[in-house]
């Protein structure tokens, strides 16, 4: 097990003047599940495999275990690659597949064998290692992947979107699995998704990238809790948070027909920052048809129903349901609204955040 560093790491690609990793600073603490997350194009999958060494690192450092492997050969950085696609051998049972990498490496057949069968054990493949990977499932080959990584008993894992290729609910299932292995294994683990709710549930913490930068990295109720950013705050959860922007009135926002009260210290860092508007962050379970807070106005224009919960689509007075952009309101799934019913709920205030209009940074 190790520690990794990205210290400065950029990947810039010939022929491109932008870097597809930019100055990336990151700590990743031995024996961590860490999650790289972000949209397409972010740089999580360059930063991965800059890690791998299958990118080159332009400029900055990569160290594991406090050793500077920037300019390393793959091989020699201790490392296993769980891929997208498998990258299996047709030719091979999932055993030879499994005990491959430890056959290159000249490791006698009986300890190869034996450390197969372990590993064989813990992934639930006890009864498929003569099998060929075309008589498996997308999951049982996902899971030979994972065991060939974890025979040879690296330092770090790496694995990039595992699990993309598999259908939903497989998908569910197996990333319950893959934590509770880290977790059993104890080994560094730096793990590249998409999925946004992926990374909620698997890592320790998450780094949110875009546009080959660093936007935030804390665990993943703190990056749901207390985002950075207006990017982080709409990137993370699902459904996403409702970000609209907002005049600044006296004591608060103005947010459809409702007065938001704003901290203080947020109206004092929206005048420090010369704004008369701000982008205004509200969960949809930020609304409740109970409670004390501000009452905002709304029209359901389509209700999803989802069983316990239904998620409402809404637009506030004076928006048009075909143009401005929709508040999405959690409601009890057992008692939905209908369509083009109008409705008022009150708004949590302290679960309000306030982003800067421009640059999108937090205020207060």
């Amino acid at each position: 097990m190790a520690a990794v560093s990205y210290v400065d790491a950029t990947c810039t690609y010939a022929g491109n003047s932008t870097p597809s990793v930019d100055r990336l600073n990151l700590e990743i603490e031995d024996g961590e599940f860490m999650v790289l997350v972000g949209p397409s194009g972010s740089g999580k999958s360059t930063a991965l495999r800059m890690l791998a060494g299958l990118e080159e690192v332009t400029s900055g450092q990569i160290t594991i275990g406090g050793r500077d492997v920037s300019s390393t050969p793959p091989k020699d950085r201790d490392i296993a690659m769980v891929f997208q696609n498998y990258a299996l051998y047709p030719h091979m049972s999932v055993a030879e597949n499994m005990g491959f990498a430890l056959k290159l490496k000249g490791i006698p057949k009986e300890e190869r064998n034996r450390k197969v069968a372990d590993v064989a054990k813990i992934l639930g493949l006890e009864d498929y290692l003569a099998r060929k990977p075309k008589a498996l499932s997308g999951g049982q080959r996902q899971r030979v992947a994972m065991g060939r990584a974890i025979v040879r008993e690296p330092s770090v894992f790496l694995m990039d979107e595992p699990l993309s290729n598999l259908d939903a609910k497989l998908r569910v299932e197996t990333r319950a699995n893959v934590a509770a292995l880290q977790a059993r294994l104890g080994t560094t683990t730096v793990y590249v998704t998409h999925d946004q709710v992926e990374a909620m549930t698997m890592g320790h913490r998450v780094a949110v990238l875009r546009d080959g930068k660093l936007q935030q990295v804390d665990t993943p109720r703190n990056l749901y809790d207390r985002p950075d950013n207006a990017f982080v705050a709409g990137f993370i959860g699902s459904p996403a948070m409702n970000l609209q922007r907002a005049k600044l009135v006296s004591g608060g926002a103005q947010f459809g027909d409702a007065i938001i009260p704003l901290d203080p210290k947020v109206m004092e860092a929206a005048s420090s920052a010369n704004v008369s508007e701000v982008t205004l962050g509200l969960r949809p379970e930020s609304f409740t048809v109970g409670g004390d807070g501000p009452v905002v106005s709304f029209t359901a224009a389509l209700v999803e129903e989802l069983g316990a919960d239904a998620y409402v689509y809404a637009t506030l007075p004076g928006q048009d349901a075909l143009v401005d952009k929709k508040l999405v309101v959690r409601f009890d799934g057992r008692v939905p609204p209908s369509i083009n019913d109008s409705l008022k709920m009150h708004v949590l205030v302290n679960e309000a955040h306030v982003f800067h209009p421009e640059t999108g940074a937090r205020l207060g």
